[in-house]
C-alpha cells in the first residue's frame, strides 16, 4: 500500500469520526433544548428524596437560592444532565459504528455484550443513589440539627438549590462510573492484561482502594461511602467469576 493510500484512509477515519462526534452533539444539544423546556419537572424529580425524607419533619423545609442566576444555572445543569444520561446509549452506538468496520464478526460479538452492559450498570448506579442512597444520607446529615436547647440557637438545614442538586448528580456520576467495574475488568483479562488468579491474589488490595475511592468520590460521610464500597465489591466479585468464564472459554475454544 502506497504513502498516498495510508493518508487518504487516515483522512477519511478522521472524517468518519468527525460525522460521528458531530452526530452525537447534535443529538445531544436537541435533548438539552427538550429537557430545559421541562427542567422545573426534571429538577421536582431529582429534589423527591429530600422532599420525601423530610415529608414528616414539624420544620417547614425549603430549598434557598442566594444569587439571582442560581436557580437559572440549576435548570441549565439539570438539563444538560439529564440529556447526557439519556444520549449516552446513541453516543455508544456511534462509537461502535465507527469500530465496527474494522473487527473481525468474532470480535463483534466479543464487544456487543459490554455496550449494553454500560448503560445499564451506569442506570443501576444512579437507582441506587437515587432510592436508597440519598435518603439515607439526607436522614444521616439531618440527625445533626439542634432545636436551641443546648446550643443557644437552634441548627437548621437550609440546603441550596444548586449545592442539593449538584451533590445528587455527582453522586448519580460516581456510583454509574464506578459500576462499570466488571466491564473494564472483563476487557482487560479479554486482551489478556489480567486473569482470575490475578484478581484473587490481589483481593485485599483492591478493598483498600476501594474505600479510598469512595471516600474520595463521596461526601465525608459514612452511608455514602460504605453505600459505594459495598456494591463495589460485590461488582468485584463478580468481576472475578466472569472472568473465569472468560478464561473458560479462551480453553474451550484453543
Amino acid at each position: 500500500m502506497s504513502k498516498n493510500d495510508n493518508e487518504s484512509g487516515f483522512i477519511s477515519h478522521l472524517t468518519e469520526l468527525r460525522k460521528r462526534l458531530i452526530h452525537s452533539i447534535i443529538f445531544l444539544f436537541l435533548f438539552f433544548i427538550f429537557c430545559y423546556y421541562f427542567a422545573e419537572y426534571l429538577y421536582g424529580f431529582l429534589v423527591e428524596p429530600y422532599a420525601q425524607a423530610v415529608k414528616n419533619d414539624d420544620i417547614d423545609r425549603r430549598l434557598i437560592f442566594t444569587a439571582l442566576q442560581e436557580t437559572f444555572l440549576t435548570y441549565i445543569k439539570v438539563s444538560f444532565f439529564t440529556a447526557f444520561f439519556i444520549t449516552c446509549p446513541f453516543i455508544l452506538i456511534q462509537i461502535w459504528k465507527f469500530i465496527a468496520p474494522g473487527l473481525y464478526k468474532h470480535e463483534k460479538i466479543a464487544i456487543m455484550p459490554y455496550l449494553i452492559l454500560t448503560p445499564v450498570l451506569f442506570f443501576l448506579g444512579g437507582i441506587l443513589v437515587y432510592y436508597l442512597i440519598m435518603p439515607l444520607a439526607i436522614k444521616f446529615f439531618l440527625s445533626f440539627e439542634s432545636t436551641g436547647y443546648s446550643t443557644n440557637l437552634p441548627i437548621q438545614l437550609e440546603a441550596k438549590v444548586n449545592e442539593y442538586l449538584s451533590l445528587i448528580m455527582k453522586l448519580i456520576f460516581a456510583f454509574g462510573i464506578s459500576f462499570q467495574l466488571p466491564v473494564v475488568l472483563s476487557l482487560l483479562a479479554r486482551i489478556g492484561m489480567i486473569d482470575s488468579d490475578f484478581l484473587k491474589k490481589r483481593r485485599k488490595y483492591v478493598v483498600v482502594i476501594i474505600f479510598a475511592a469512595a471516600a474520595i468520590l463521596t461526601p465525608p460521610d459514612p452511608i455514602t461511602q460504605i453505600g459505594l464500597a459495598i456494591p463495589l465489591l460485590i461488582l468485584y466479585e463478580l468481576s472475578i467469576f466472569s472472568v473465569k468464564l472468560i478464561e473458560k472459554r479462551n480453553v474451550d475454544n484453543a
